[in-house]
């Protein structure tokens, strides 16, 4: 990793929060943008700057929800695996990430969460996100259904105590015993709560939201579908202003239509489009982990071996990126909003990450400006990959 104490970028495309510009120049110095100068300010460009002409530059993107990649998994409780599967997906262009575990025994899962926060608390990780063992036997997918419990706020405490101040976010089934006492608590301690893998109806998922939930976990995914006589949770999600809904953008989990209906009716100011990944993201074909199951990986698509469920995905960010603005109907900025503005906002980090703003941390992603291909990779204003793509600015 290259170090960058000052330096510009100039030349490029930039997806700003007011818009897309061209040619204007954005100077870095430590771990923060220091400044960004538009071209018709006659200071676009100074002898020494990086030339980004014909690239995309866009905010780092941020992922709530990701199991693990690169071969490694957040759920083995070993440190160098969480390393190796948050730096797969930074190389991949997503600067901060959540670590999601999945359904396991509790003491299992407390002692995940003392290894994580250790990573959280060094800066590799910017929290932790329990997926399970709070949900559904119904719509439990790739969760072992004799690993689940009922929500419990003592047990759901249990977890988040574990977590030592950095769990982020816990997604439950509101309608078994204890689900809403639950969202209660977590509503109080400042954690997100998340209606997910849930067999919820309407009215339930709608007191859920009044309890304090505010995000729904893979929406459509492992939950009921909508029916013209019991709408179920995604209408109780989707027309409410208070929730987030993460979506799986890789056209598996959900049909184009299905994408765009979301974004007609929540738009990407309330939409966070996630990986769901497994530790195949950024492998092969072939069997991997994920919590105490093993997935089969094939043609890129990860399921359980008797094919009853998805479990997860093997994406990352820059493919969702790609494929939202050239397969999707998405516009740069209404990517940028979800793959990076919401999110922040949700963790409560937007003051300095989630958009190209002065004071902000560097943290940004350069793109190919026809293909949408990742081509280099910054992260509080340091070089993780790509640097040596660029030449300088010549003097005139």
């Amino acid at each position: 990793m290259t170090t960058t104490d000052r330096t510009a970028l100039a030349g490029a495309r930039l997806v700003l929060p007011g818009g897309v510009v061209e040619g204007d120049r954005m100077s870095v110095e430590g771990d923060r943008i220091a400044g960004i100068t538009s071209g018709t300010d006659g200071g676009a460009t100074e002898p020494g700057d990086l030339d980004l002409t014909g690239y995309t530059v866009v905010p780092g993107f941020v992922d709530l929800h990701v199991h693990g990649g690169g071969g490694a998994s957040y759920t083995s409780g070993i440190a160098e695996e969480a390393l190796h599967a948050a730096r797969t997906h930074l190389e991949h262009g997503t600067t901060t990430t959540i670590a999601s575990t999945v359904t396991g025994e509790i003491d299992d899962l407390t002692r995940q969460a003392a290894v994580l926060s250790e990573l959280v608390e060094d800066g590799t990780l910017a929290g932790i996100h329990f997926e399970g063992p709070f949900i559904s036997h119904n719509r439990c997918g790739a969760h072992r259904p004799d690993l689940l419990r009922d929500p419990d706020p003592a047990l759901v405490r249990k977890l988040v105590d574990a977590a030592r101040g950095h769990a982020k976010m816990v997604t439950l089934a509101p309608e078994l015993p204890g689900g809403l006492d639950s969202v209660r608590m977590l509503a109080d301690l400042g954690v997100i709560a998340a209606v997910g893998h849930t067999d919820s109806d309407y009215t339930t998922t709608l007191e859920a939201v009044d309890a304090g939930a505010t995000v729904a976990t893979h929406l459509f995914n492992a939950m009921p579908g909508i029916a013209h006589r019991a709408p179920g949770p995604i209408v109780a999600l989707l027309e409410d202003d208070r929730v987030t809904v993460e979506l799986i953008n890789d056209g598996i989990h959900l049909h184009p239509s299905v994408l765009d209906l979301a974004y007609r009716t929540a738009g990407p100011t309330r939409v966070a489009l996630i990986t769901d990944a497994m530790g195949a993201a950024g492998m092969g074909d072939g069997l991997y982990p994920l919590g105490p199951l093993q997935v089969r990986v094939q043609d890129g698509v990860a399921m359980l071996p008797d094919g009853s469920s998805i479990a997860g995905s093997t994406l990352t960010l820059d493919r969702v990126f790609r494929r939202s603005v050239t397969v999707g109907k998405l516009t740069l900025p209404e990517a940028v909003e979800s793959l990076s503005a919401t999110p922040a906002r949700l963790l409560g980090l937007s003051d300095s990450i989630g958009s190209l703003e002065t004071g902000k941390l560097a943290d940004l992603v350069v793109l190919d400006s026809d293909t949408y291909d990742l081509v280099a990779v910054m992260r509080r204003g340091r070089w993780v990959l790509g640097a040596d793509r660029f030449p300088t600015v010549k003097p005139a």
